[in-house]
């Protein structure tokens, strides 16, 4: 455990903590329904949708869900706010991750979870399995959740909502089968 003692507490009081510990259970017929009519209004930037739920007297209906930026910050709790930056220098994604102890090369397409410290390692199998928007491939880390990572470690202001609402809307327009919103 010892070389977990740094780790553990800045992820309790880090800006994703409830993302990190709260885990939200979803039916999958509801992730069904949410995606079979999901539909991404450009103009507004705002997702909507129909669900059904049942009226006081058991029938059921149709009600229109929309779902924004905001959202996804009220709701994951994320301190940030829209003035925040989305992009980040590469350089600065770069030498941060050899910092950390990535044992890979940085110009490669995919990263590598296994390429870590055991510490960093934690860190980073948590952001992914809490903020990816992917159902497998846990071991390979996306540009975007290297940046998160990156301005989390440096407490620099980064909008994560932002960036996940944006991977929202491309599975609005991607494949449909079963995605878990995370």
């Amino acid at each position: 455990m010892e070389p977990f003692q740094f780790i553990i507490p800045f992820m309790k009081e880090s800006r994703i903590a409830k993302a990190l510990k709260e885990k939200t259970i979803c039916y999958e017929s509801h992730l069904r329904m949410f995606w079979k009519s999901v539909r991404y209004d450009k103009k507004e930037k705002t997702i909507y949708s129909a669900v059904q739920k049942k009226d006081e007297n058991g029938q059921d209906i149709d009600v229109e869900v929309k779902f924004t930026v905001a959202d996804v910050r009220r709701i994951l709790y994320l301190k940030d706010n829209d003035d925040d930056p989305i992009i980040i220098p590469e350089r600065l994604s770069h030498g941060f991750w050899f910092r950390m102890g990535y044992a890979g090369h940085v110009n490669d397409e995919g990263y590598i979870k296994s390429r870590f410290c055991k510490p960093c390692k934690f860190l980073v199998h948590c952001v992914v399995h809490a903020l990816s928007h992917r159902e497998g491939a846990y071991d390979e880390i996306s540009d975007y959740i290297m940046n998160i990572i990156t301005y989390l470690v440096l407490n620099r202001p980064y909008n994560i909502s932002h960036v996940l609402f944006t991977h929202m809307v491309d599975n609005v327009k991607g494949e449909k089968y079963i995605m878990y919103p995370r």
